[in-house]
């Protein structure tokens, strides 16, 4: 009974090559995303399930509020960790963290690696195993350096290179450290990455660590005691931290800043860790609204196919009525017939479900660039996984036939026998469908255009500055002597494609002051004569800094608008700033306009630029000529290792690297329109079922129109005025939808476009064009059928 259930099926499936065709193309669409997004949802909710102690180990937190803002960050000093170990008996151990770059020679060769300094119980806590090496020994050398076996073999050629010394620049000399192990390379699916770690101790021993109780710039992990609950621990933190900070609190005037530390669950953080003060070094920590919209996008495409099946499956009914009739008076019961659509739903699917799983390994090239994965199905095939994929296949079969097995099968054998067997009533389900698929893909066109336009109002907008042909690099962390600056500086501008030339001190560090009475945190920079000119950034009021004023160096600083407005200063000219933390006034010389040296995710920040001696200059902005920009660029090059012997030489465009911090968008772009054109294509697939089936439903009623004489055009217009109603209704139920949702997300933009009535417009006009070119095939055809085969069988 079985295989001629299989046979009647596959012989069903070949005889409508066309429509078994379509249906396995939207079926196989629809699966291929949804394998793909639980690929892609699996790998985010296996980060860090690898490690043992992972129910023990958790991250710590720090909540600081203001008067201004409330943030959270990741970021903790050097002796936090070890001043709450001491104190609270539950901490068993503490790892702190931070990652940093550093200039490694491989003989005569100039290499720039980022290595990790961790303390010396780091691999005996995480489980990042060693192929050489003890775990618990590796670190305890503060001359010593564990790599990854990557690392091993890009230096020594093999990964045995226990033993072999590294040559790393820590100063201005060169320091030997001895590889005391080897460690496999860190899984994927792991927040924590690195190439090569260094004894947390050799910082300690340099005077690099801060131990201040209100400093925050590195990670801190703490593993606590089994059976210890974190929930109490984290009271006991902030007891220690009151206590502890009082002197340097009470140091500070008027200080209003409420910190309070938290403890994150380890396993949580890669999708908790969003955001730059978040992050802090954690390269993949991601947002779980990704996986949650991705998911939602499978789940929509692979209801649409379904909706498909179901629609294509009724279109074709009639065709069937006959055969249905014959088989009941024959004696098949309904149940039997019930088997039989099941089957041929399951065996259709079973196709689509193989071609999907070619198909998502053919495109995960390509989804990998687009979600910066790196996933196979071989990485993730696992029980779970084929559990979870076998579950997908039996509910987009059972979805997809469970419909029309029921209608078909209920046909009464008399009625078919003499063309007299009707569908549904008005057929609400199938149309009802068709609005529900619309409703869908004109939601995910106006998100396309809604995520294009601020992506372009991104990448647009005005800086504040001129970015264009504006070349940086660094001459060295902490800027080199200021004779090489200036030489590097004179001879870059004698250069034929060099326009102009200015220095910073390469970062904009936060620190605060107090202004008119109050205490203000602001953005704080070095910066040389040519800086503003070189950035073309306008002086509003005042002056900039001139050596003319012997005083400038010392005295003087520039602030921006935002600067201004926040302290409330009507004539911020000659106004001081008084950096209590150095027991300094400065007066303020000069305002200039805002300027975004941040990303426009963010607001304008308050700045403060100074002349001051303490910051040495040690980044490089060149302002270059349009013509032969790589001749250019080489003859930079020439002077940088003329005058900077050991450091490789890296550059950015500043309009390349503002670019960049939009990639997030770029790929939702990308992303969301791969997503809209999949669902407007299997739509219409379904578009073109219920353009089938009405036309199949209708022919008699066309031959009498056109024999009473209805010209082709008319019949075609009533054909297709149908489904031109159901898009409309599609429209004006997505159209509220898309606006709200097109808001919410704009709401996370400090800088946003507003939605414009166009947009909504755009979309319509698209949804209802494409709707038009896929039915009127139809509508055509049967409105050109003679009315003498439409009529032969009455």
């Amino acid at each position: 009974m079985i295989s001629n259930y299989f046979k009647i099926a596959l012989r069903h499936l070949i005889r409508n090559k066309v429509f078994s065709v379509i249906n396995i193309a939207g079926l196989s669409l629809g699966l291929t995303c949804c394998m793909l997004i639980v690929l892609y949802t699996k790998d985010e909710l296996s980060f860090d399930r690898f490690q043992e102690n992972g129910d023990r180990l958790f991250r710590m937190m720090v909540h600081m509020k203001d008067d201004r803002e409330s943030r959270l960050t990741g970021s903790t000093n050097a002796i936090h960790g070890p001043g709450f170990q001491e104190e609270i008996p539950g901490i068993e151990a503490v790892i702190r963290t931070q990652s940093s770059s550093f200039v490694v020679k491989k003989g005569n060769e100039i290499l720039k690696e980022d290595l990790l300094f961790a303390d010396e119980n780091f691999f005996s806590v995480f489980s990042l195993p060693l192929l050489s090496g003890d775990p618990g020994r590796v670190l305890a050398n503060i001359h010593s350096i564990v790599l990854s076996e990557d690392l091993a073999r890009k230096y020594f050629g093999t990964k045995n290179a226990v033993g072999q010394t590294m040559q790393i620049r820590t100063g201005d000399d060169f320091e030997p450290f001895v590889v005391s192990g080897v460690a496999r390379r860190c899984p994927q699916n792991s927040s924590i990455q690195f190439d090569a770690v260094l004894p947390f101790k050799y910082q300690e021993a340099r005077g690099w660590t801060n131990a201040e109780w209100l400093g925050f710039y590195m990670n801190t992990f703490v593993l606590l005691h089994e059976k210890t609950d974190y929930h109490a621990v984290v009271p006991k933190m902030n007891e220690v931290f009151r206590r502890k900070s009082a002197i340097e609190i009470g140091k500070i005037k008027d200080f209003r800043q409420q910190i309070r530390f938290d403890l994150m669950p380890f396993r949580n953080m890669h999708l908790q860790s969003t955001g730059d003060d978040m992050r802090n070094g954690l390269d993949h920590a991601s947002s779980p609204v990704y996986s949650y919209i991705l998911t939602g996008i499978a789940i929509f495409i692979l209801l649409i196919a379904c909706i498909n099946f179901v629609n294509l499956t009724i279109a074709r009914s009639l065709s069937r009525a006959r055969e249905i009739g014959v088989r009941k008076v024959a004696g098949s019961l309904r149940k039997q017939l019930i088997y039989q659509f099941m089957g041929e739903s399951f065996l259709l699917s079973f196709i689509a479900f193989a071609l999907a799983v070619g198909l998502t390994q053919a495109v995960l090239p390509a989804f990998n660039a687009l979600s910066n994965k790196q996933l196979a199905l071989s990485y993730l095939l696992d029980t779970g996984l084929v559990s979870g994929y076998t579950a997908l296949f039996f509910a987009t079969g059972l979805v997809a036939g469970i419909y029309p097995a029921l209608v078909l099968s209920g046909f009464n054998p008399v009625q078919t026998l003499y063309n007299r067997a009707k569908l549904t009533q008005k057929n609400y389900l199938s149309k009802g469908l068709v609005v529900f698929q619309f409703t869908l893909s004109v939601c995910l066109v106006i998100g396309t255009i809604v995520i294009y336009s601020q992506f372009r109002y991104l990448t647009g907008k005005d800086l504040g500055y001129d970015d264009q042909n504006l070349v940086s690099f660094s001459l060295g962390r902490g800027g080199p002597d200021k004779g090489v600056m200036e030489v590097v500086q004179n001879e870059l501008r004698n250069l034929p494609g060099v326009k102009m030339v200015a220095a910073f001190n390469g970062n904009y560090n936060g620190t605060a002051a107090r202004v008119d009475g109050q205490e203000i945190n602001f953005g704080y920079i070095g910066v040389d004569d040519h800086f503003l000119s070189t950035l073309h950034i306008p002086v509003l009021k005042g002056r900039i800094f001139s050596q003319a004023f012997t005083t400038d160096r010392e005295e003087s600083v520039v602030v921006n608008e935002a600067f201004v407005k926040e302290a409330g200063l009507r004539n911020p000219i000659g106004q001081e700033v008084d950096f209590t933390w150095k027991n300094k006034k400065m007066k303020i010389i000069g305002v200039i306009r805002n300027y975004h040296y941040a990303s426009l995710k963010d607001t304008i920040r308050l700045l403060v630029l100074t002349q001051d001696p303490n910051y040495r200059l040690g980044t490089v902005f060149a302002k270059l000529e349009t013509r032969d920009i790589p001749a250019t660029m080489k003859a930079i090059e020439k002077i940088f290792r003329q005058h900077v012997k050991y450091l490789p030489f890296e550059y950015q465009f500043e309009d390349t690297a503002n670019l960049k911090r939009y990639e997030a968008e770029a790929k939702w772009k990308q992303m969301i329109t791969l997503a809209a054109f999949l669902s407007i294509f299997v739509s219409c697939i379904g578009l073109f079922g219920l353009a089938t089936f009405n036309a199949a439903s209708r022919v008699k009623e066309i031959g009498i129109r056109k024999v009473l004489g209805a010209s082709v055009a008319s019949i075609a217009a009533l054909l297709s005025l149908d489904f031109v109603k159901l898009v409309m209704l599609s429209i004006f139920i997505a159209l509220p939808l898309s606006w709200y949702g097109a808001n919410t997300w704009l709401q996370g933009f400090p800088y946003r476009i507003s939605v414009s009535g166009w947009y909504f417009v755009l979309a319509a006009v698209l949804a209802l064009s494409i709707a038009l070119l896929t039915v009127s095939y139809q509508s055509i055809r049967a409105a050109m059928l003679s009315p003498v085969h439409s009529l032969k069988n009455d």
